[in-house]
Order: C-alpha cells, then sequence, then structure tokens
C-alpha cells in the first residue's frame, strides 16, 4: 500500500507537469475584454493537481495517512477483478466512440457499470443510461456548442431529430 500510493501519486505529478507544459502552448493568463486564454483552466487545474500531489507526497514522507503506514497490498483478488472489469470497459467505451458516437459510447457504459458492476435495477439503469447522454447532448451540442463524434453514418438519423430540438 506504501508503495503504491508514492508511484501513483508520481506518475499523476509527472501527468500534471505535462498537461501544464502543453497548455501553456496557448495563453494561461487573462486576456483584457476576452476572458481566460485557451489554456488558463488546464494549466491552472493541473497547478492545483501538483500541489495535492506534493502534499500527499508530504504526508506520506512523515507517514501521517493510514496508506502510508499500511504494509498490505495495495489490490486484493477483488481489486484487481474490479479494475479489469472497469479498464476493460474503459476500453470499450473508447472504442466504441467511432462507433455510435460519444453519446452512445456513455449510455453503454453507464448501462454496463450501473447494471452489471453496480448491480442495480433494470429501470434505474435505463433510466440513467438514456437520460445523462441526452442531458449531456444538450449541454455540449446546445449550449457549449461543442461539436462531440457522432460516430458511423447510421447514428445520423437520430442526431438529426436532436438538432432539430436545439436550431
Amino acid at each position: 500500500m506504501r508503495v503504491g500510493e508514492i508511484v501513483t501519486v508520481g506518475i499523476l505529478a509527472l501527468f500534471s507537469v505535462y498537461l501544464m507544459w502543453k497548455s501553456a502552448e496557448l495563453p494561461i493568463g487573462y486576456i483584457a475584454d476576452t476572458g481566460p486564454g485557451g489554456g488558463a483552466w488546464p494549466f491552472w487545474l493541473s497547478g492545483v493537481m501538483l500541489l495535492c500531489c506534493g502534499a500527499i507526497a508530504f504526508n506520506w514522507w512523515r507517514r501521517t495517512s493510514p496508506p502510508s503506514q499500511s504494509d498490505e497490498p495495495l489490490l486484493d483478488a477483488y481489486g484487481w477483478r474490479m479494475l479489469g472489469l472497469v479498464g476493460g470497459g474503459i476500453v470499450v467505451f473508447v472504442g466504441l466512440v467511432s462507433i455510435i458516437s460519444m453519446y452512445g459510447a456513455v449510455a453503454v457504459f453507464l448501462f454496463y457499470y450501473i447494471r452489471y458492476l453496480g448491480r442495480h435495477g433494470w429501470a434505474l439503469s435505463l433510466s440513467i443510461s438514456l437520460v445523462t447522454p441526452l442531458v449531456l447532448f444538450f449541454f455540449f451540442e446546445g449550449a457549449m456548442r461543442i461539436t462531440m463524434p457522432t460516430g458511423l453514418p447510421f447514428t445520423d438519423p437520430v442526431f438529426n431529430i436532436l438538432y432539430e430540438i436545439i436550431y
């Protein structure tokens, strides 16, 4: 557990530094009469994540957090199984984005996660996995004007109906 904590913090810290470096390719400060630059949010959020990694590493060094005091394994058999099931679900989700759209992939992943991993009922699983992508669609496409991947052409009829509602 102790080694797992510091390795995870190290990886997250490196990821934070990388994101700060990449987002600094765009303006990261406030631009007069425009607002924050294109890299502002990713840069500063990554900076906060890096500070949090520093605080966790400091607590690890002082052995004040429960994981830093533990000699138990990071994951038991159930933990490895769940990591495989969730990680596999995410891999399938990413693969489905180009086929059935971002929103379709979100629906499939939510249904898999809620129904099969969470063992919730059909009504809850179906309602959340169908309503959430719709809310996300209207938020991103309608309110934010950010287009997400729509998948292969067979998904076009669904999106045509939804675009008619927005426009």
